[in-house]
C-alpha cells in the first residue's frame, strides 16, 4: 500500500494540555508518528513524502483569518511579556459576547476552541504538510490506486474552518473530500476515531454532496462534548448526510461491528465514487485517551468490511496514542484491508 509521510511534523511538539483543569504533557507527540511508520516499514509498504499541496486546496476549507493566526500568531505571541512558550487561549467568546478582537490573546480565543490545540512556532508548517499527506494520498486514489494512507501528524478532524481544536490545526480529511469533489459527484466521509469529528461535521454539515458518518464514544461526558449526538443530522441542504453513532463507552468489538453496519448502510445507499476514512485507533482497549474496547482482531474485521465496501478508500491517520499496540494496531489493519 501507498504510504505518504512527511517528516515536517516534528516541527510541531505540543508541550501541554489541560485535563480536567491539571496541565498534562501532549499526548500528541512526534513519536506516535514515528511508531506508526516504522509499523508501515515492517509491513513493507511503499512509503513516500508528499507531493507539494494543490493550490488552494487548503483555502477550499480554512480562511485567510484562520490561516493567517496559525502562521503569524506564534511571533505576536512571544512578544507579550511573560507568555508562554506556545499560544493557548484563556478566554473565549461564549454565547453572551460578540465582539471581534484584533490583538492576539483575543484572537486565540477566538480561533482555538479549547486548550487542548497550543500552537507553537512549527505548528503550521506541520498542519500544512499533514494536509499535503492526505492531499497525495487522495490524488494516488483518484488517479487509480484503489487505496492509500495518509500519515497524517498533527491530526484534523477537530479543525473547523476556522478554529484549531483537539490537537487538530487543519482539517486533512475535508481537505481530501473537497480535491475528491473535484472528480466525484459523491464523497463519503467515514469517521473511527474514538472522538466524535466535530470539525468535520462542521465543515461539511450544510451539505448534500459529502456523507459524514462517525462511529465515537458518547459525548455527554466526552469531548467533544457539545457534538456529536445522533439528533444531528444536518441543516439545509444537508439534512440526511450526516450520520452520528454514539456508543457507551466500554463498547467493544461486537456492539462496535454491528454500528459500523448501519454506518455502511448509509455509505452504501448514499453511493458515494470515494470514501475516505478518518483512522483512529484512539478506541483500541489500550489506548491512553480512549473509553472504547476494541482489540486488535476488531480492527482487523473493521479493515476487511471497509475493503468489502470495494469502493476507492484514502485512510488518513487521526488518533491513536503512545502505547506498545499502536504501531501493532496500524500493522493489522493495513494488512487486513489488502488482504481482503
Amino acid at each position: 500500500m501507498l504510504v505518504v509521510h512527511s517528516e515536517e511534523h516534528r516541527h510541531h511538539a505540543p508541550r501541554h494540555f489541560l485535563v480536567r483543569g491539571a496541565l498534562q504533557p501532549s499526548a500528541e507527540q512526534p513519536e506516535r508518528a514515528d511508531r506508526l511508520l516504522a509499523a508501515a516499514r515492517r509491513g513493507g509498504h511503499d512509503v513516500v513524502a508528499p507531493a507539494a499541496l494543490p493550490a488552494g486546496a487548503i483555502e477550499a476549507v480554512h480562511g485567510a483569518a484562520y490561516l493567517g493566526f496559525l502562521r503569524d500568531g506564534p511571533a505576536a505571541w512571544a512578544a507579550l511579556p511573560g507568555a508562554a512558550p506556545e499560544i493557548m487561549p484563556n478566554i473565549h467568546p461564549n454565547r453572551h459576547m460578540a465582539g471581534r478582537p484584533t490583538g492576539i490573546v483575543g484572537l486565540a480565543g477566538q480561533h482555538q476552541a479549547d486548550t487542548a490545540c497550543p500552537v507553537g512556532a512549527g505548528t503550521y508548517d506541520a498542519a500544512r504538510a499533514a494536509a499535503a499527506c492526505a492531499a497525495h494520498a487522495t490524488a494516488a486514489v483518484l488517479g487509480g490506486a484503489r487505496v492509500a494512507y495518509a500519515l497524517c501528524r498533527p491530526p484534523g478532524h477537530h479543525a473547523y474552518a476556522d478554529m484549531a481544536g483537539g490537537f487538530c490545526y487543519l482539517n486533512n480529511v475535508a481537505i481530501a473530500a473537497e480535491l475528491a469533489r473535484k472528480t466525484h459527484p459523491r464523497v463519503a466521509i467515514l469517521d473511527i476515531d474514538v472522538h466524535h469529528g466535530n470539525g468535520t461535521q462542521g465543515i461539511f454539515y450544510d451539505r448534500a454532496d459529502i456523507l459524514f458518518v462517525s462511529l465515537h464514544a458518547d459525548p455527554n461526558s466526552y469531548y467533544p462534548y457539545f457534538a456529536g449526538y445522533a439528533d444531528e443530522r444536518g441543516t439545509g441542504a444537508g439534512i440526511g448526510a450526516n450520520l452520528n453513532l454514539p456508543l457507551p463507552h466500554g463498547t467493544g468489538d461486537h456492539d462496535y461491528l454491528d454500528a459500523l453496519g448501519r454506518g455502511f448502510a448509509a455509505i452504501r445507499s448514499f453511493a458515494p465514487g470515494l470514501l475516505l476514512v478518518s483512522l483512529g485507533f484512539d478506541a483500541s482497549a489500550h489506548d491512553p485517551l480512549g473509553v472504547l474496547k476494541l482489540t486488535e482482531s476488531g480492527f482487523a474485521e473493521i479493515a476487511r468490511r471497509v475493503a468489502a465496501l470495494e469502493l476507492p478508500t484514502v485512510l488518513i491517520q487521526e488518533g491513536g496514542y503512545l502505547s506498545d499496540h499502536l504501531g501493532g494496531l496500524l500493522a493489522t489493519f493495513l494488512g487486513s484491508f489488502e488482504a481482503r
